[in-house]
């Protein structure tokens, strides 16, 4: 899944679990607790627990993965999981040197956790924990176990460190988002006027499952309507629509969004979506290893500003991943604010970013392109290119 590497003690850890010890000791961090399924399928270059893919509840209590990683021993790397994923593990045992595969519930899985830790000896002066990924009673054994530990998010190094993507990882990101396009490209060519939203996502699902993906979802738009929901509303003659949608293959996610429409578009339609290209090909312009994240607004901010749409425009990047939107952070403003340390930090090759640019027009309805791009030393490349102007819908009946 990740970048592996041997370690002095012989295991073969499927992360840089050297740059998350650069990263928890510029943190002052000793042991990393993640209980996010995201994180821990990370860390454990893979694994996810097959019947909580989707779901945590077991009626009393909710499922909880404890991947528990100290700051520069690897060798006391642990995963405590499911009673269930034990089958998992007979077929592909985990690389942890600690694997229990015994829990019930929540409360179960910190105990095991706290348990091994005092075991194996493992610092706990300043730990880590998933604060939005981990259940109160959980937490309080968590605390109840170590009363004197000073306690941090673990947030922000996790995403650091899933930030730079390894070239497995790349490989998944661009089968995703590619498969994603082809079936958008599919569906819009199968259905003619009078076909519903929800039939219409209907078939998308098929056609990414058909490629291989895990249908996330789809947010989609029709006609001079701006809500974005499947409904039984109707895609009629000479209406437009988005289809906003992400596929998930083996852990990583394709998110791209395109417009279509049922006859031919006019000429207002088509200016219309050439500014918003212009802006999503200015945001990517200067995108390339070393160049700080800011560069990406201040390139397409200007167009943003200065189209006499600039009152119903808006324009976002953000990090795509394992998570549709993760590190790299870029704004505290616009549709979607959120911390941006990384705006003055410089961006990394093997970064993936996604830039859209959706216009909410009153009379037109809701125009948007999405585009994936991973950062490389020379500049960039985007996944899943193509279908950027009006795909004309019905062509293929």
């Amino acid at each position: 899944m990740n970048v592996s590497a041997q370690h002095s003690s012989g295991l073969k850890i499927p992360f840089d679990y050297q740059r998350l010890d650069r990263l928890m000791d510029a943190a002052g961090i000793d042991v990393v607790i993640a209980t996010s399924k995201h994180n821990c399928q990370y860390l454990l270059g893979g694994h996810r627990a097959d019947f909580f893919d989707y779901m945590d509840a077991t009626g009393v209590t909710r499922y909880l993965p404890v991947f528990v990683y100290p700051k520069g021993a690897p060798e006391k790397a642990a995963y405590i999981g499911h009673r269930l994923e034990k089958f998992q593990r007979e077929v592909n045992p985990m690389w942890t040197p600690e694997t229990q595969t015994s829990t019930a519930g929540s409360v179960d899985a910190l105990q095991k956790a706290t348990d091994y830790m005092r075991k194996a000896g493992i610092k706990t002066k300043r730990i880590a924990a998933e604060f939005g990924f981990l259940p109160y009673d959980a937490a309080n054994v968590l605390r109840a176990a170590f009363p004197d530990a000073d306690w941090v998010d673990a947030l922000y190094v996790l995403e650091r460190q899933r930030a730079k993507k390894s070239a497995d990882e790349l490989a998944k990101l661009k089968i995703a988002s590619e498969a994603v396009l082809e079936s958008m490209q599919a569906v819009i060519a199968s259905h003619g006027p009078g076909v519903t939203k929800n039939e219409v996502v209907e078939a998308l699902r098929r056609e990414e499952t058909n490629r291989g993906l895990t249908f996330e979802y789809c947010l989609i738009t029709c006609g001079t309507s701006l809500n974005r929901a499947p409904s039984e509303q109707k895609w009629e003659k000479g209406e437009i629509m988005s289809i906003d949608s992400g596929g998930n293959y083996h852990g990583y996610i394709g998110d791209i969004c395109r417009m279509a429409i049922q006859g031919k578009p006019d000429a207002e339609l088509e200016d219309m979506l050439a500014e918003i290209e212009t802006i999503q090909r200015a945001a990517m312009k200067p995108v390339r290893a070393g160049v700080m994240g800011r560069e990406i607004y201040a390139a397409a901010t200007p167009l943003r500003d200065k189209s006499k749409h600039h009152n119903h425009l808006d324009f976002l990047g953000h990090g795509m991943g394992m998570v549709s939107h993760e590190a790299p952070r870029l704004t505290s403003h616009g549709p979607v604010p959120y911390p941006c340390e990384y705006a003055d930090m410089p961006l990394e090759a093997g970064m993936v970013i996604s830039v859209e640019t959706t216009l909410l027009h009153s009379t037109r309805g809701f125009i948007k392109l999405e585009d994936t791009m991973v950062v490389t030393d020379k500049g960039h490349e985007i996944y899943g290119e193509g279908a950027r102007g009006w795909n004309r819908a019905g062509t293929a009946l």
